[in-house]
């Protein structure tokens, strides 16, 4: 039997992807074992797979001054210690990497003992950790079209983002009925990432005397950030977070508001989804979400509101000029060649194992 590991962590986007890889591997007759962090998130994700689980030691590498940069790179050397040690007793054929600190020292000791390794990079410009994987990586997977640039030439390979398939296998009606809605009023739904986003719930919730005259609003607000002056507002409904029935919300939704995250825009691409991107400001981040936001733009898949700019009147008027001209983001999607990500990302898989 083939053998591949898995590695990736940190937060849920650095997770999420390699599940979504897992029926795939199974059905090409892989062995499949997770290397993550002791108590990262990605324990907690993938332990309902019943895939084996190796945790080992890790650290951040920082870009600013702070005590830890004192003590990481001891932690960092230990996993990469743990993680040399269980793939030379386990020897892999294949590690494939979806990013985030825990991976450097398993995808570096992968290839101190000559395991091939993938890594995959959600954002237009490549992360600091993948930034120290792509020198011994033997392929750099990408989703934006201008990230090929940013690459060693021979590596990359546009593939897109690998996305859960139960996404697209949702039931419209059981939406409705969920959320209480009608099959007679276009349905808009909000999502502002596993934390929610302060500033685009305020707006959304703001503009939501006009926009229910035409639409009913689903909105994902994040956990603690229910409004519950709102519970009972007729065509409006909120929900912390949601997991397995998210599938139903996208088969009802007609329009989605969202962040840029990486895999949150990749799953829009998949299912096809009209948008309007609201990227996280720059001084909240290294500033991928604009750059993703701004790539989704330019391909025509995406209209996008900078949140410095958002305002009830802008929010209303581009949800209005996106559902009368949705058909052409959704042929401008169509037309992507980032569609088939889990067939390209095996295909590259296969030839590391062979």
């Amino acid at each position: 039997m083939k053998k591949i590991v898995l590695t990736g962590g940190g937060t849920a986007g650095h997770v999420t992807p390699n599940i979504a890889l897992l029926p795939a591997l199974r059905e090409a007759g892989f062995e499949v074992t997770y290397m993550g962090s002791y108590d990262g998130i990605e324990k907690r994700l993938i332990g309902d797979f019943e895939i084996p689980y190796v945790g080992i030691s890790t650290g951040k590498f920082r870009r600013y001054l702070a005590l830890q940069n004192l003590t990481d790179p001891f932690r960092v050397i230990k996993g990469f210690s743990e993680a040399r040690k269980f793939l030379k007793q386990y020897r892999p054929d294949v590690v494939f990497s979806k990013g985030g600190f825990v991976s450097v020292p398993v995808v570096r000791a992968a290839s101190s003992l000559g395991i091939s390794c993938i890594i995959h990079e959600s954002d237009m410009t490549p992360g600091l950790a993948n930034r120290l994987c792509i020198p011994v990586a033997e392929k750099i997977c990408c989703n934006f079209p201008e990230t090929l640039k940013l690459l060693p030439e021979n590596k990359a390979v546009l593939t897109g983002s690998p996305i859960r398939s139960e996404l697209s296998q949702g039931n419209r009606l059981t939406g409705l009925n969920m959320c209480g809605f009608s099959a007679n009023k276009p349905v808009i739904m909000v999502m502002g990432g596993s934390q929610g986003a302060a500033n685009v719930n305020k707006a959304v919730r703001q503009a939501l005397p006009q926009l229910l005259e035409d639409f009913q609003v689903v909105h994902l607000c994040g956990k603690d950030k229910m409004d519950n002056l709102l519970l009972t507002t007729p065509g409006y409904k909120q929900f912390e977070y949601i997991k397995s029935e998210l599938k139903d919300l996208f088969a009802m939704a007609d329009l989605v508001i969202s962040r840029a995250g990486a895999n949150a825009i990749c799953e829009l691409l998949a299912l096809k989804k009209p948008n309007i991107l609201i990227p996280l400001p720059a001084a909240s981040s290294r500033g991928d979400q604009l750059l993703n936001a701004q790539s989704f733009e330019s391909q025509g898949f995406s209209i996008v509101i900078n949140e410095d700019d958002l305002s009830t009147e802008l929010l209303v008027d581009k949800i209005h000029e996106l559902y009368f001209t949705r058909q052409t983001y959704c042929d401008a999607m169509g037309r992507s060649g980032q569609l088939d990500s889990i067939k390209a990302i095996m295909g590259l898989i296969e030839n590391a194992a062979s």
